[in-house]
């Protein structure tokens, strides 16, 4: 016996889910609804198959193939413009032969019993046999109105509550005699309920009822899509669940990981490849689909994801459904109801209202409130560039094919022929999106000399003595899933935001520059670039007072990169070393700042012991470092850029020293005592480079906001190797323990926090923290400074996230802590305002 499966229709009524992707392949408990239909007639031993197409007909033809592999055999007819229920069977009459055949719909699920159904066509010899169901509300669906021995005796399509004769429906699924064809012209359309089966009544054919209690649903809007799972989940339906029940009411497919300390409470599924990490919970009534990541702290609850799916850290999904590529990324809100269409992107912090729908590419601000649905807009984001770079999840936001069109992008902003020197850390995903972008820029007719895993400071260096521009791509030192890119300038310092802007636009409208065969750029692997950053690291140095001075010092490398360079150096100097975690270590070094904390205990731990002159841990990219003294005591953060102050305005009567406006008034204080000068900058990582740029030697140290270190005497970068060999140098001018310089810094006290804030109400809120001043004094340099008694407060909109930077310094600890809590509920009131 032969099937006819019904695929064609476009599934309008599910969309955005079935904007991309055919209705028959919804997936319910991570299997399309038509491979249910299969795996049901496969099992009443009906194993030949002719579905009809019509909307997206490839990919179903794609999915099943010839149906070796779902045990079947397939074959497809494709209407060209819709011929209507009927009309669609009758192309396949000539693969149907004499005959009886089942129709059934592709795009509902049940378990019905197909073979009581054709028995009971069998029985009474009819030329038609309709399941029937009984539902409490017909008004939806055709209802078919029968006699006491089960023979229809009418049909009503869709009726009014005043047609309704009888709560018996018409489920789509027919058992129908080969002479139905006769009925119907070919390339006409026809309607089964409308005009076949009344047609055929009026001729005397005997059509029947079956009714039948089996479960059936027609998945025709998204919430009986979202109620065909849970009934899947819950067992209503007999289906074949996708992998191994590991746990009562738990499925789970191949090659899943399951954080011992992620919480599942069934029923649920997951698809093959997912992932659920730590403090993650998932309750009942879910799917996640293949390859779906479930990141930290995350909580789903009756939640659909289709495949491809990442769920950020700290999201909360509750009765909503994804379809695939999506991208929620940490802290995001999914209410009840809401839909999300394939390959969007919803940003940080931001809530989606209950039963809005996203359609498919749209990308939805961090921070954002939708509370409409959200159809036209674009896929890309306005700005590609952040704070320090570009930044964005490994692997996820950005992909090889990201990669790639960065370089292009980059690529096809500088001049043919110019150079770019590219470099990376040592992580295996960092090298893979090195090569893409390196083949992104020999597209487009640049020169690349690839650094391969070398630190940052002296790719900085290798681009400012011989290179036209560089990228450096890394894991992103502020959170271990994602990726940083930096883009250099040929002084070796991030680009502008103009060269920012050229690179975006380039990128968006994907206008990259077309060579030819013979002009595309060239791959060099440079090996002399090492010997230039040492000359100059070394001439910028008084070697011979370090030499005499007979430095002993630990060193902990955070097994980065930086433990290929920095021996090689100090071996010059006469500096005893003693290294720790001098190895790679890539899962290591992506938690480092996690593990800070921990490392410097150690580092404290074997400098006293060792009875070393002091320990320097060094970040793995070597561009910034902390310190312990030879009593063991950690130096870092503000305390070391006050140190440093002390130190180089100790060395050098007049100097000019410039730190971020987030540095307490202690470094002032210390500058102004020895006979230096204090520059306060931006909070920003190119506005600090850039000035060390312009001023040059003019400039003795300058510190950025993530406490990196500038000594422009060598070059205009962060750069913690030359930092650590600076601080010996002047360590060794003093002639002094490092603990007795150390004792001379005065104490102060100052507090953060972070504080969430909508990106449409920051300009809002800046303005009105100006207007309550009242005269107060105020400094404009980056964000909002006001004086407090004793101290003051700064309000730092982030340029990155919808969040506001609050730091503070008081007299005591308190104090500082209680200006921040004053600003930030005062934040917090006028973003709800």
């Amino acid at each position: 016996m032969k099937a006819i499966l019904m695929a064609g229709g476009e599934g309008s009524r599910l969309r955005p889910l079935t904007s991309a992707r055919p209705k028959p392949l919804a997936p319910v408990a991570n299997k399309p609804v038509m491979h249910h239909i299969v795996d049901l007639l496969r099992r009443h031993g009906i194993t030949e198959i002719i579905a009809t197409l019509h909307y997206m007909a490839d990919e179903i033809e794609t999915y099943f193939g010839n149906g070796s592999d779902f045990g079947v055999s397939m074959e497809y007819v494709v209407e060209d413009s819709p011929l209507g229920t009927a009309g669609a069977v009758k192309l396949a009459e000539h693969l149907i032969g004499p005959e009886r055949f089942v129709v059934i719909s592709g795009d509902a699920l049940t378990d019905m019993d197909i073979s009581a159904l054709v028995a009971s066509h069998a029985a009474r010899d009819a030329a038609v046999t309709i399941a029937l169901q009984r539902v409490p509300n017909p008004l939806e669906f055709g209802v078919v109105v029968t006699d006491e021995s089960g023979r229809i005796t009418r049909f009503l399509e869709k009726p009014s509550w005043g047609e309704v004769f009888s709560d018996t429906i018409n489920t789509g699924i027919y058992v129908l005699d080969p002479s139905v064809f006769s009925y119907m012209e070919a390339g006409k359309s026809y309607d089964f309920s409308r005009d076949l089966f009344p047609q055929m009544l009026r001729d005397g054919r005997k059509l029947f009822g079956y009714v039948t209690s089996d479960y059936w649903t027609d998945i025709g809007n998204l919430q009986q899509y979202q109620l065909a799972n849970y009934d899947a989940l819950r067992g209503n339906v007999r289906v074949e669940i996708p992998g191994t029940e590991v746990a009562p009411g738990i499925w789970q497919d191949e090659h899943c990981h399951i954080h011992p300390n992620a919480r599942l409470f069934g029923p649920l599924v997951l698809g093959k490849n997912v992932s659920v990490e730590a403090g993650a919970t998932v309750e009942e009534l879910c799917v996640l689909g293949d390859s779906s990541i479930v990141a930290e702290n995350a909580h789903l609850h009756r939640t659909i994801a289709w495949e491809d799916v990442y769920i950020g850290e700290g999201a909360s999904l509750n009765g909503c459904t994804v379809a695939d590529r999506n991208l929620i990324k940490e802290r995001v809100t999914v209410q009840e109801g809401a839909v999300i269409g394939r390959g969007c992107t919803i940003g940080s912090g931001a809530v989606i209202n209950g039963n809005i729908k996203v359609w498919p590419d749209k990308t939805v601000s961090s921070g954002a409130i939708v509370s409409m649905s959200l159809i036209y807009g674009i896929k890309w984001p306005g700005s590609l560039f952040g704070a320090d770079g570009i930044t964005g999840l490994a692997n996820i936001e950005i992909t090889p094919e990201f990669a790639l069109k960065l370089g292009q992008a980059y690529g096809s902003a500088m001049k043919p022929g110019q150079t770019v020197f590219t470099s990376r850390d040592t992580h295996p995903a960092s090298r893979i999106m090195n090569r893409c972008i390196i083949s992104g820029l020999l597209s487009v007719g640049t020169n690349v000399g690839d650094l391969r895993s070398y630190p940052l400071p002296p790719s900085r260096y290798a681009v400012r003595n011989a290179g036209d521009g560089g990228i450096h791509t890394r894991v992103s030192p502020k959170d271990p899933s994602q990726f940083l890119i930096e883009f250099l300038d040929q002084n070796g310092v991030n680009i502008d935001k103009t060269l920012e802007r050229k690179i975006e636009n380039v990128f968006f409208r994907e206008d990259f520059r077309r060579t030819s065969m013979d002009s595309v750029g060239t791959l060099d692997f440079p090996t002399r670039l090492f010997e230039g950053y040492t000359d100059g690291f070394l001439a910028a140095l008084g070697q011979r007072q370090m030499s005499a001075a007979g430095f002993r010092v630990v060193i902990d490398y955070a097994f980065g990169n930086t433990s290929l360079i920095l021996p090689r150096l100090m071996s010059n100097l006469g500096v005893e070393m003693i290294a720790l975690n001098a190895y790679f270590d890539d899962n290591q070094a992506r938690v480092f700042a996690r593990d800070r904390r921990r490392h410097l205990e150690q580092l404290s731990n074997v400098t006293l012991s060792l009875q070393a002159n002091l320990g320097i841990l060094l970040d793995h990219d070597g561009e910034t470092l902390s310190l312990c003294d030879d009593r063991g005591r950690a130096v870092q953060d503000s305390r070391l850029f006050a140190l440093l102050t002390l130190l180089v305005a100790r060395a050098r009567p007049g100097s000019r020293i410039a730190v971020p406006v987030t540095m307490p008034r202690a470094i002032e204080e210390i500058a102004a005592e020895n006979g230096a000068t204090v520059i306060r900058t931006r909070n920003d990582r190119r506005a600090t480079m850039a000035l060390a740029e312009r001023e040059g030697k003019a400039l003795q140290f300058a510190g950025g906001g993530n406490y990196e270190i500038i000594f422009p005497e060598f070059q205009p970068a962060f750069d913690g190797l030359y930092a650590a060999a600076k601080v010996m140098e002047l360590l060794a001018a003093e002639h002094r323990k490092l603990s007795e310089l150390v004792d001379l810094l005065p104490e102060w006290h100052v507090a953060n926090r972070i504080v969430a804030c909508p990106w449409d109400r920051k300009g809002l809120i800046m303005r009105r923290l100006l207007d309550e001043t009242n005269g107060a004094n105020v400094e404009l340099t980056d964000g909002l400074r006001v004086d407090r008694d004793g101290g003051w407060v700064l309000v730092l909109p982030d340029a990155s996230d919808p969040t506001f930077n609050v730091f503070a310094e008081g007299r005591t600890a308190s104090d500082a802590q209680g200006y921040v809590d004053d600003t930030a509920t005062r934040i917090e009131q006028l973003a709800r305002a």
